[in-house]
């Protein structure tokens, strides 16, 4: 009872100057927050401060600087134990941490262009490249990439990093794994699903492509197409879904591409049009000459040891996953551009390995939005556009 009637006694006690500071810090990051009753949960925290019953500290996310100039929050701790207390302290420090991460979304989609930083940061070059899988990663609809090329050239570092920094992600070879392939198997009356129905609704990262089984073609088409894989064997029939977006990596015949004249190249392609035509971006990697070498060598030296930090990917793909409640307009302004430039680059179709499919419109579109998503935009602007062209023009050059 006295503690109590000491409690009611405090409350008429004027905060300190400190107590001051924190109640400013944490009414900062509630007042940006969308919660209905922040005012409220600020009061009952200006109470329980004056009450002595709580107090606050400041923790750190320990991400990058890139992606936080400041990264330290405010966190409420009890005084005393109090069983009761402690379950709305908790859930008033939930409210926080998420309040003060949104801010720090909302500060990074001005410039979220340099998570492209983040992706395989040990590999030197490819810069187009993990442009274009940063897009994919915030692309909702279907957006699939092929990286073809000489081994040994990052490949696999970009498919391992993009399974890193997206929320729901599966990464495996295209031969598959403990006899499950791409789709579906079925062990005894047990439904397995395979790499394309384990990463529905996210990102399917499949390594060294060109060892795919013949018996899983159809579940990858089904897959990058419908969105979906069926199993018809037998007695068994049944659909799984798998709407994916593919990021696959494969090898030339031969293991590496030989030859500069483009018809020579497309004899040592691994894939037949019908499967290349499913992807939206094919980007053909080679190995760099003695002058790229060097170059890459002085900036590996500059840039020793890069590596994705276990706390920076969990802040990405935090911010991913609010990225994706996005929804994006697409203007219709800019339709007859993204017509006349795929009318524009069909005309030189010769000169690239691929042929230009109408598919290729549709991933445009989906990679525009993905673009405007990345900058938690919710219309397409010119400079998507733009950003679209480039990566699609540098991904048919054959280098």
């Amino acid at each position: 009872m006295a503690a109590t009637l000491w409690d009611l006694i405090l409350l008429f006690r004027p905060l300190s100057d400190e107590e001051k500071v924190h109640l400013s810090n944490i009414r900062q990051i509630l007042d940006e927050s969308s919660e209905e009753n922040a005012q409220e949960i600020l009061r009952r925290i200006k109470k329980l401060l004056k009450q002595r019953r709580i107090g606050v500290a400041y923790s750190k996310l320990n991400i990058s600087k890139v992606l936080a100039d400041d990264d330290s929050f405010p966190e409420i701790f009890l005084t005393r134990e109090d069983d009761e207390l402690k379950k709305e302290v908790q859930e008033y420090n939930r409210i926080i941490l998420d309040s003060f991460k949104k801010q720090l979304f909302d500060s990074l989609s001005d410039r979220a262009g340099i998570l492209k930083e983040f992706i395989a940061p040990n590999i030197v070059g490819l810069d187009t490249e993990k442009e274009a899988v940063l897009l994919q990663l915030f692309a909702r609809e279907g957006v699939h990439i092929l990286l073809l090329g000489d081994p040994g050239t990052g490949k696999t570092d970009i498919l391992m990093s993009a399974a890193k920094l997206h929320p729901k992600s599966v990464f495996g070879l295209g031969s598959g794994t403990s006899g499950v392939g791409l789709g579906a198997s079925v062990k005894g009356k047990k439904k397995i699903a395979g790499l394309l129905p384990q990463a529905d609704g996210g990102i399917c990262c499949i390594d060294e492509l060109n060892l795919m089984k013949q018996s899983d073609r159809a579940a990858l088409y089904n897959a990058m197409e419908k969105g979906f894989v069926t199993y018809d064997k037998g007695d068994q029939h049944f659909t799984m879904k798998a709407r994916v977006r593919v990021l696959a990596s494969a090898n030339p015949k031969g293991d590496k591409f030989a030859g500069k004249f483009v018809d020579t190249l497309k004899k040592q392609l691994p894939f037949d049009s019908a499967l290349l035509t499913r992807f939206h971006l094919v980007f053909m990697i080679r190995k760099p000459d003695m002058r790229g070498f060097v170059e890459i060598t002085r900036k590996i030296v500059r840039n020793d040891s890069k590596k994705l930090r276990d706390e920076d990917a969990e802040f990405i793909k935090e911010y991913v996953a609010y990225a994706e409640k996005v929804d994006v307009q697409f203007p219709k302004k800019f339709e007859k551009e993204v017509i006349n430039f795929v009318k524009e680059i069909k005309k030189d179709e010769k000169r690239y390995l691929i042929e230009i499919s109408p598919r290729l419109v549709v991933g445009f579109m989906r990679m525009a939005k993905a673009s405007a998503r990345l900058h938690l935009r919710d219309k397409v602007e010119k400079e998507d556009i733009e950003h679209v062209k480039d990566i699609v023009r540098t991904s048919l050059v054959v280098s």
